[in-house]
């Protein structure tokens, strides 16, 4: 399985790759660093424009492409599915274009309910495969049951918040919450 966030903001300060690599416990051919990396943490067209380095799909997409076909991806977006990657396209114009299944993941606290089926629905209605929730904080039954009722969706997992983050907790809760039902197998 492999690890790749194309587009990062805030790289400064929060390295999502380096983390993934930390917590993940993960090897160097499991871990993509290639794509654009941005200092300042705002949305992905806001940091391109004030660090003049506009982002352009059309790289990440070849990039991808090149990539031998065997094994598991995890791609990593960068905020929501809506979010300006440049003047013309969103995070789900790059998503599309990758044509992989979604996993959408989604806070457990109030709002989440309206944020998931929006994302939900917009995927859908760029006939992209959910494949699954994953929803991360406070266990909420009754935010799961109105995602998994109204999103007609499977909620895979409800990761809560690990205090400390460690590989070691983190991979015990995958190995023992994570998808019980293999959907995303």
């Amino acid at each position: 399985m492999r690890f790749w966030k194309p587009i990062q903001t805030g790289i400064e300060q929060d390295d999502d790759t380096a983390e993934v690599r930390r917590l993940g416990a993960c090897l160097d051919d499991e871990i993509c660093d290639h794509g654009v990396r941005l200092a300042r943490p705002l949305s992905p067209h806001l940091a391109a424009r004030l660090s003049h380095r506009p982002i352009a799909l059309g790289p990440l997409i070849d990039f991808a492409a090149s990539q031998p076909p065997s094994g598991r991806w995890i791609v990593e977006g960068a905020g929501g599915v809506l979010v300006p990657i440049n003047d013309q396209d969103l995070m789900i114009d790059l998503i599309a274009s990758l044509a992989l299944p979604v996993l959408v993941v989604a806070r457990t606290a109030l709002g989440t309910i309206n944020h998931t089926l929006l994302t939900i629905d917009a995927l859908r209605a760029r006939s992209l495969e959910v494949v699954g929730v994953l929803m991360v904080g406070d266990a909420n039954a009754d935010n799961r049951a109105a995602i998994e009722t109204y999103g007609r969706v499977r909620v895979v997992g409800e990761m809560p918040w690990f205090d400390p983050l460690t590989a070691d907790v983190v991979g015990h809760w995958a190995r023992t919450h994570l998808d019980p039902e293999g959907a995303l197998a």
